[in-house]
């Protein structure tokens, strides 16, 4: 995490500045790095007590923040000092395999066995379509906005890779609920994506493919694969409240958003 954001930083600026790496286990019994804190605004389920947004407004912040990850994705890895941060071509398979493998770990007695759907994703992934810095985790509340609500920061690069965008793009729609979404989507929402004038997924879709160069013909697959994703990152969370290795209550009902995934 360390060496990705400095090395990251001068050609991409959203990177806190990373001051200090300490590799020596006596000081606090791990390695830990220190970061520049960035002052501003973080989006969750609701806007802020006094934040309000117009449609056009809305729509314009949701565009922008998504700028940000096209100008990510456009970032040439050499160039960033980073091309050896990945695995090589190859990225949707093992994102397929390492998904459906957790999964399998992770699944309790309540939980669906989700094969069909394992099995679909198999049978049905394209090709890379090309390979770039990945962040793996990019939603509202990773991005620091000041008070213009403009993007100064990205937090949060301990996934970061080398991989393919729509992959990236697939796991920040599957945290996008839109304002026609169920109610029990609506209930698992973390972000204000419902607000009047956000875009649609698709529309977001649309605008990133557009402006990246990049033909999704084959979205429906990377909508599956985030929906997917995201269901074994909940569960993933309850096995370890089912098993007593943790007990948050907020983590109960993980499972039964997990199950709504799958389904």
């Amino acid at each position: 995490e360390y060496t990705v954001q400095k090395r990251l930083k001068p050609v991409f600026p959203y990177v806190p500045d990373v001051l200090a790496l300490c590799t020596d286990p006596g000081v606090i019994g791990s390695d830990f790095y220190v970061m520049e804190r960035i002052n501003g605004i973080i989006l969750r389920k609701d806007l802020p007590s006094g934040v309000t947004l117009s449609p056009e407004e809305a729509s314009a912040l949701a565009y922008r923040t998504f700028d940000r990850l096209i100008e990510l994705h456009s970032v040439d890895p050499r160039e960033a000092g980073l091309a050896d941060l990945g695995k090589g071509a190859g990225y949707v398979s093992r994102q397929v395999r390492g998904w459906s493998d957790r999964y399998r770990k992770a699944r309790t007695p309540d939980a669906p066995d989700g094969e069909a759907v394992m099995a679909w994703l198999a049978d049905n992934q394209p090709d890379d379509v090309r390979t770039c810095v990945i962040h793996n985790d990019f939603r509202f509340d990773n991005v620091v906005l000041d008070d213009d609500l403009r993007v100064v920061g990205i937090l949060d690069w301990e996934m970061a890779t080398l991989g393919d965008p729509l992959m990236d793009l697939a796991g920040s729609m599957a945290y996008w609920i839109q304002a026609d979404d169920d109610e029990t989507a609506q209930l698992a929402r973390r972000q204000p994506s419902h607000l009047p004038g956000m875009p649609t997924r698709q529309e977001l879709v649309d605008y990133y493919c557009d402006r990246m160069g990049v033909t999704a013909g084959n979205w429906l697959f990377y909508d599956v694969f985030g929906a997917f994703r995201l269901a074994v990152i909940m569960q993933q969370i309850y096995y370890r409240f089912h098993s007593g290795q943790t007990h948050n209550p907020a983590f109960a009902n993980l499972q039964m958003f997990a199950s709504y995934l799958i389904a």
